[in-house]
């Protein structure tokens, strides 16, 4: 985690039916006001990419009135004893640029750090939130890569229904 931006603050976590951490929620400080009705989920992975989103989203939050800015952040799954720990870890650690950018301009951010599929949750979450745009980074994969593989970024297009800002 950069030690240049304050250490954020612990406001939510979510369990699943057998008592398994599956979701955690974090503040900056000072946290989001609320409520704000021009909500942009950005997914953060830790690349450069990812972090490109952020910095768009955030000149782009710098010239509206009022926008809340929600990083979201997937882990694959972990056992229960292992997500009590490495969710919050491994959360922190790949968002720790994308949060101090935000930081760095004064921008105030709420975290989701979960746990499973990154295109499905992400869907879930902006879909919860009433999120108005979803942004994240584009890997730059070629046409036949991207058919063959598949991308994060192309599922969340399939499954939303508001609009998806990929940043090159």
């Amino acid at each position: 985690m950069n030690s240049t931006s304050a250490a954020p603050a612990l406001v939510g976590n979510q369990r699943d039916g057998g008592g398994r951490l599956i979701a955690l929620v974090f503040d900056s400080a000072p946290p989001l006001a609320a409520p704000i009705v021009n909500l942009r989920l950005i997914a953060v992975d830790g690349s450069d990419n990812a972090l490109r989103a952020v910095v768009h989203a955030a000149n782009q939050a710098a010239l509206m009135n009022a926008c809340a800015l929600h990083l979201v952040h997937v882990q694959p799954w972990l056992s229960k004893e292992a997500a009590e720990t490495e969710l919050a870890h491994r959360g922190l650690e790949a968002t720790a640029r994308a949060r101090a950018t935000l930081d760095a301009k004064g921008l105030p951010w709420r975290l989701h750090l979960v746990m499973g599929e990154p295109a499905e949750r992400i869907f879930e979450l902006a879909t919860q939130l009433h999120a108005s745009e979803v942004v994240m980074g584009c890997r730059g994969l070629g046409n036949l890569e991207g058919m063959l593989l598949g991308s994060v970024s192309h599922a969340v297009m399939q499954l939303s229904r508001i609009p998806v800002l990929v940043v090159p």
